[in-house]
Protein backbone atom coordinates (compact mmCIF):
# COMPACT_ATOMS: atom_id res chain seq x y z
CA UNK A 1 0.00 0.00 0.00
CA UNK A 2 1.13 3.55 -0.69
CA UNK A 3 2.08 5.64 2.33
CA UNK A 4 0.83 9.25 2.30
CA UNK A 5 2.47 11.77 4.63
CA UNK A 6 0.40 14.83 5.60
CA UNK A 7 2.57 17.74 6.79
CA UNK A 8 0.65 20.39 8.75
CA UNK A 9 2.65 23.40 10.00
CA UNK A 10 0.81 25.55 12.52
CA UNK A 11 1.24 28.45 14.92
CA UNK A 12 -1.26 29.10 17.72
CA UNK A 13 -4.11 27.10 16.20
CA UNK A 14 -5.67 25.52 19.31
CA UNK A 15 -9.20 26.20 18.01
CA UNK A 16 -8.57 24.69 14.57
CA UNK A 17 -6.48 21.61 15.35
CA UNK A 18 -9.26 19.34 16.68
CA UNK A 19 -11.38 20.15 13.63
CA UNK A 20 -8.72 19.54 11.01
CA UNK A 21 -7.55 16.35 12.72
CA UNK A 22 -11.07 14.88 12.59
CA UNK A 23 -11.64 15.97 8.97
CA UNK A 24 -8.31 14.64 7.66
CA UNK A 25 -8.66 11.27 9.37
CA UNK A 26 -12.22 10.91 8.05
CA UNK A 27 -11.11 11.61 4.47
CA UNK A 28 -7.97 9.45 4.57
CA UNK A 29 -9.77 6.48 6.11
CA UNK A 30 -12.04 6.41 3.06
CA UNK A 31 -9.19 6.20 0.51
CA UNK A 32 -8.63 2.57 -0.40
CA UNK A 33 -5.28 0.79 -0.38
CA UNK A 34 -3.27 3.47 1.41
CA UNK A 35 -1.64 3.99 4.74
CA UNK A 36 -0.89 7.44 6.12
CA UNK A 37 0.98 9.43 8.71
CA UNK A 38 0.16 12.89 10.08
CA UNK A 39 3.08 15.19 10.86
CA UNK A 40 2.09 18.29 12.83
CA UNK A 41 4.85 20.90 13.08
CA UNK A 42 4.44 23.34 15.95
CA UNK A 43 6.18 26.60 15.02
CA UNK A 44 6.77 27.83 18.57
CA UNK A 45 3.11 28.19 19.59
CA UNK A 46 2.45 29.72 23.01
CA UNK A 47 -1.19 28.58 23.35
CA UNK A 48 -2.45 25.03 24.00
CA UNK A 49 -1.88 23.81 20.43
CA UNK A 50 0.97 21.44 21.28
CA UNK A 51 -0.92 19.96 24.25
CA UNK A 52 -3.84 19.13 21.95
CA UNK A 53 -1.59 17.38 19.44
CA UNK A 54 0.21 15.44 22.17
CA UNK A 55 -3.15 14.26 23.50
CA UNK A 56 -4.13 12.93 20.06
CA UNK A 57 -0.73 11.27 19.59
CA UNK A 58 -1.28 9.08 22.66
CA UNK A 59 -4.16 7.20 21.03
CA UNK A 60 -3.13 7.63 17.38
CA UNK A 61 0.19 6.04 16.48
CA UNK A 62 -0.01 7.55 13.00
CA UNK A 63 0.28 11.06 14.42
CA UNK A 64 3.74 12.54 14.73
CA UNK A 65 4.64 15.96 15.99
CA UNK A 66 7.64 18.29 15.96
CA UNK A 67 7.82 21.30 18.26
CA UNK A 68 10.27 24.16 17.66
CA UNK A 69 12.12 25.96 20.44
CA UNK A 70 10.69 29.25 19.13
CA UNK A 71 8.86 30.67 16.13
CA UNK A 72 11.08 30.07 13.07
CA UNK A 73 8.41 30.77 10.44
CA UNK A 74 6.20 28.68 8.20
CA UNK A 75 8.96 28.02 5.67
CA UNK A 76 11.11 26.36 8.35
CA UNK A 77 8.10 24.37 9.59
CA UNK A 78 7.33 23.07 6.10
CA UNK A 79 10.96 22.08 5.59
CA UNK A 80 11.02 20.21 8.91
CA UNK A 81 7.85 18.33 7.99
CA UNK A 82 9.15 17.37 4.55
CA UNK A 83 12.42 16.20 6.07
CA UNK A 84 10.64 13.86 8.50
CA UNK A 85 8.01 12.61 6.04
CA UNK A 86 8.57 9.01 4.96
CA UNK A 87 5.61 8.62 2.59
CA UNK A 88 5.60 7.71 -1.08
CA UNK A 89 3.52 10.88 -1.48
CA UNK A 90 3.70 13.96 0.71
CA UNK A 91 1.05 16.64 1.25
CA UNK A 92 1.51 20.12 2.70
CA UNK A 93 -1.61 21.81 4.03
CA UNK A 94 -2.60 24.54 6.50
CA UNK A 95 -4.23 23.86 9.85
CA UNK A 96 -7.14 26.29 9.45
CA UNK A 97 -9.20 24.15 6.98
CA UNK A 98 -8.81 26.74 4.23
CA UNK A 99 -7.18 23.85 2.40
CA UNK A 100 -10.13 21.43 2.01
CA UNK A 101 -9.22 17.83 2.96
CA UNK A 102 -11.91 16.68 0.50
CA UNK A 103 -9.41 17.30 -2.30
CA UNK A 104 -7.00 14.64 -1.03
CA UNK A 105 -8.58 11.68 -2.93
CA UNK A 106 -8.45 13.65 -6.20
CA UNK A 107 -4.86 14.66 -5.54
CA UNK A 108 -3.87 11.07 -4.84
CA UNK A 109 -5.58 9.86 -8.00
CA UNK A 110 -3.70 12.50 -10.00
CA UNK A 111 -0.20 11.65 -8.79
CA UNK A 112 -0.94 7.93 -8.82
CA UNK A 113 -2.57 7.54 -12.24
CA UNK A 114 -2.11 10.74 -14.29
CA UNK A 115 1.67 10.51 -14.69
CA UNK A 116 2.37 13.72 -12.74
CA UNK A 117 4.65 14.32 -9.78
CA UNK A 118 2.57 17.02 -8.16
CA UNK A 119 -1.13 17.77 -7.73
CA UNK A 120 -1.59 21.36 -6.57
CA UNK A 121 -4.81 22.98 -5.39
CA UNK A 122 -5.35 26.38 -6.97
CA UNK A 123 -8.00 28.84 -5.87
CA UNK A 124 -10.51 29.71 -8.56
CA UNK A 125 -11.65 32.77 -6.62
CA UNK A 126 -10.59 34.90 -3.66
CA UNK A 127 -13.96 35.32 -1.98
CA UNK A 128 -13.67 36.40 1.63
CA UNK A 129 -10.51 38.43 1.08
CA UNK A 130 -10.44 42.21 1.09
CA UNK A 131 -10.19 44.02 -2.23
CA UNK A 132 -6.87 45.57 -1.19
CA UNK A 133 -5.32 42.21 -0.29
CA UNK A 134 -6.65 40.67 -3.49
CA UNK A 135 -5.19 43.53 -5.54
CA UNK A 136 -1.78 43.38 -3.84
CA UNK A 137 -1.60 39.60 -4.24
CA UNK A 138 -2.28 39.79 -7.97
CA UNK A 139 0.30 42.54 -8.38
CA UNK A 140 2.91 40.52 -6.51
CA UNK A 141 2.48 37.50 -8.77
CA UNK A 142 2.56 39.78 -11.79
CA UNK A 143 5.86 41.33 -10.66
CA UNK A 144 7.60 38.09 -9.69
CA UNK A 145 6.54 36.33 -12.90
CA UNK A 146 7.93 39.20 -14.98
CA UNK A 147 11.21 39.44 -13.10
CA UNK A 148 11.96 35.76 -12.47
CA UNK A 149 12.55 32.77 -14.72
CA UNK A 150 10.53 30.57 -12.35
CA UNK A 151 6.81 31.16 -12.86
CA UNK A 152 4.32 31.05 -10.00
CA UNK A 153 0.64 30.34 -10.53
CA UNK A 154 -1.60 33.03 -9.06
CA UNK A 155 -3.94 31.22 -6.69
CA UNK A 156 -1.64 28.25 -6.09
CA UNK A 157 -0.55 28.00 -2.49
CA UNK A 158 1.36 25.42 -0.49
CA UNK A 159 -1.49 22.89 -0.59
CA UNK A 160 -0.19 20.14 -2.84
CA UNK A 161 0.60 16.43 -2.99
CA UNK A 162 4.07 15.57 -4.26
CA UNK A 163 5.82 12.38 -5.24
CA UNK A 164 8.82 11.19 -3.25
CA UNK A 165 11.06 12.15 -6.17
CA UNK A 166 9.88 15.76 -6.07
CA UNK A 167 10.12 15.97 -2.28
CA UNK A 168 13.70 14.69 -2.32
CA UNK A 169 14.63 17.30 -4.92
CA UNK A 170 13.20 20.07 -2.71
CA UNK A 171 15.03 18.75 0.35
CA UNK A 172 18.30 18.93 -1.59
CA UNK A 173 18.10 22.74 -1.25
CA UNK A 174 19.61 23.59 2.13
CA UNK A 175 19.32 27.37 1.87
CA UNK A 176 18.42 29.32 5.02
CA UNK A 177 16.27 31.92 3.25
CA UNK A 178 13.55 29.70 1.83
CA UNK A 179 10.68 30.60 -0.46
CA UNK A 180 8.89 27.33 -1.09
CA UNK A 181 6.51 28.56 -3.79
CA UNK A 182 9.56 29.44 -5.84
CA UNK A 183 11.27 26.14 -5.05
CA UNK A 184 8.20 24.18 -6.15
CA UNK A 185 8.38 25.94 -9.50
CA UNK A 186 12.18 25.80 -9.74
CA UNK A 187 12.48 22.01 -9.44
CA UNK A 188 10.03 21.55 -12.31
CA UNK A 189 8.15 18.23 -12.60
CA UNK A 190 4.74 17.81 -14.14
CA UNK A 191 1.96 19.42 -12.11
CA UNK A 192 -1.79 18.99 -12.31
CA UNK A 193 -3.77 22.03 -11.16
CA UNK A 194 -6.92 21.25 -9.20
CA UNK A 195 -9.26 24.25 -8.83
CA UNK A 196 -11.25 24.85 -5.65
CA UNK A 197 -13.31 27.66 -4.17
CA UNK A 198 -11.65 29.75 -1.49
CA UNK A 199 -12.78 28.48 1.92
CA UNK A 200 -13.10 30.71 4.99
CA UNK A 201 -10.91 30.12 8.02
CA UNK A 202 -12.77 27.74 10.33
CA UNK A 203 -11.52 29.26 13.60
CA UNK A 204 -9.00 31.70 14.99
CA UNK A 205 -7.38 34.62 13.21
CA UNK A 206 -4.91 34.73 10.35
CA UNK A 207 -1.25 35.21 11.28
CA UNK A 208 -0.54 36.96 7.99
CA UNK A 209 -0.73 40.73 8.47
CA UNK A 210 -0.05 43.14 5.62
CA UNK A 211 3.41 43.73 7.07
CA UNK A 212 4.29 40.02 7.16
CA UNK A 213 2.87 39.51 3.67
CA UNK A 214 4.97 42.41 2.38
CA UNK A 215 8.15 40.97 3.91
CA UNK A 216 7.29 37.55 2.52
CA UNK A 217 6.82 39.08 -0.94
CA UNK A 218 10.20 40.82 -0.71
CA UNK A 219 11.83 37.52 0.30
CA UNK A 220 10.26 35.84 -2.72
CA UNK A 221 11.50 38.47 -5.15
CA UNK A 222 15.02 38.55 -3.69
CA UNK A 223 15.23 34.73 -3.64
CA UNK A 224 14.40 34.20 -7.30
CA UNK A 225 15.17 37.42 -9.13
CA UNK A 226 18.11 39.74 -9.65
CA UNK A 227 15.84 42.33 -11.30
CA UNK A 228 16.21 44.90 -8.47
CA UNK A 229 20.00 44.90 -8.94
CA UNK A 230 19.58 45.19 -12.70
CA UNK A 231 17.16 48.09 -12.18
CA UNK A 232 19.81 49.90 -10.10
CA UNK A 233 22.33 49.48 -12.93
CA UNK A 234 19.90 50.69 -15.58
CA UNK A 235 18.94 53.75 -13.52
CA UNK A 236 22.59 54.58 -12.99
CA UNK A 237 23.23 54.51 -16.76
CA UNK A 238 20.13 56.58 -17.51
CA UNK A 239 21.00 59.25 -14.90
CA UNK A 240 24.57 59.39 -16.22
CA UNK A 241 23.30 59.99 -19.77
CA UNK A 242 20.87 62.67 -18.56
CA UNK A 243 23.69 64.38 -16.65
CA UNK A 244 25.89 64.46 -19.80
CA UNK A 245 23.05 65.91 -21.87
CA UNK A 246 22.28 68.56 -19.23
CA UNK A 247 25.96 69.49 -18.97
CA UNK A 248 26.23 69.96 -22.76
CA UNK A 249 22.96 71.92 -22.84
CA UNK A 250 24.09 74.24 -20.02
CA UNK A 251 27.53 74.82 -21.60
CA UNK A 252 26.09 75.62 -25.05
CA UNK A 253 23.43 77.92 -23.57
CA UNK A 254 26.05 79.84 -21.58
CA UNK A 255 28.42 80.20 -24.56
CA UNK A 256 25.72 81.35 -26.99
CA UNK A 257 23.49 83.50 -24.80
CA UNK A 258 25.93 84.37 -22.09
CA UNK A 259 23.37 83.64 -19.39
CA UNK A 260 24.79 82.56 -16.06
CA UNK A 261 23.64 79.19 -14.75
CA UNK A 262 20.67 79.68 -12.40
CA UNK A 263 18.08 77.58 -10.65
CA UNK A 264 19.13 76.97 -7.05
CA UNK A 265 15.84 75.24 -6.21
CA UNK A 266 16.15 72.93 -9.20
CA UNK A 267 19.70 72.06 -8.21
CA UNK A 268 18.66 71.15 -4.66
CA UNK A 269 15.78 68.99 -5.95
CA UNK A 270 18.12 67.14 -8.29
CA UNK A 271 20.64 66.52 -5.50
CA UNK A 272 17.91 65.23 -3.17
CA UNK A 273 16.46 63.04 -5.92
CA UNK A 274 19.78 61.45 -6.79
CA UNK A 275 20.72 61.09 -3.11
CA UNK A 276 17.40 59.36 -2.37
CA UNK A 277 17.84 57.10 -5.37
CA UNK A 278 21.31 56.13 -4.19
CA UNK A 279 20.03 55.31 -0.72
CA UNK A 280 17.23 53.20 -2.23
CA UNK A 281 19.61 51.16 -4.33
CA UNK A 282 22.08 50.83 -1.46
CA UNK A 283 19.18 49.41 0.53
CA UNK A 284 18.42 46.91 -2.25
CA UNK A 285 22.06 45.83 -2.38
CA UNK A 286 22.03 45.62 1.42
CA UNK A 287 19.06 43.23 1.29
CA UNK A 288 20.94 40.90 -1.04
CA UNK A 289 24.04 41.14 1.16
CA UNK A 290 22.03 40.37 4.29
CA UNK A 291 20.61 37.23 2.62
CA UNK A 292 24.12 36.18 1.65
CA UNK A 293 25.35 36.94 5.17
CA UNK A 294 22.72 34.64 6.70
CA UNK A 295 23.54 31.87 4.24
CA UNK A 296 27.27 32.08 4.98
CA UNK A 297 26.63 31.74 8.73
CA UNK A 298 25.06 28.31 8.04
CA UNK A 299 22.79 28.52 11.05
CA UNK A 300 20.20 25.75 11.45
CA UNK A 301 16.90 26.42 9.71
CA UNK A 302 15.06 25.37 12.88
CA UNK A 303 15.70 23.93 16.35
CA UNK A 304 13.54 21.10 17.70
CA UNK A 305 12.46 21.31 21.32
CA UNK A 306 10.19 18.27 21.48
CA UNK A 307 9.12 15.46 19.14
CA UNK A 308 7.77 11.92 19.22
CA UNK A 309 9.72 11.00 16.08
CA UNK A 310 12.59 8.72 16.99
CA UNK A 311 15.63 7.96 14.78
Amino acid sequence: MDLISIVIPYYNEEASLPLIYIEIVKVLDNIENINYELIFVDDGSYDNSLSIIKKYSISDTKLKYISFSRNFGKEAAMFAGLREATGDYVVIMDADLQHPPELLPEMYQAVKSDNVDCACAVRSDRSGESKLRNFLTKKFYSVINKTSKTKSNDGAGDYRMMSRKMVDSILSFKEYNRYSKGLFAFVGFETKWIPYHNAPRIAGKTKWSYDSLFRYAIDGILSFSSAPLELASYCGVIIFIIAIIMAIYTAVKTLIFGNPTSGWTTLVCIILFIGGLQMLFLGIIGQYLSKTYMEVKQRPIYIVKDTNIRP
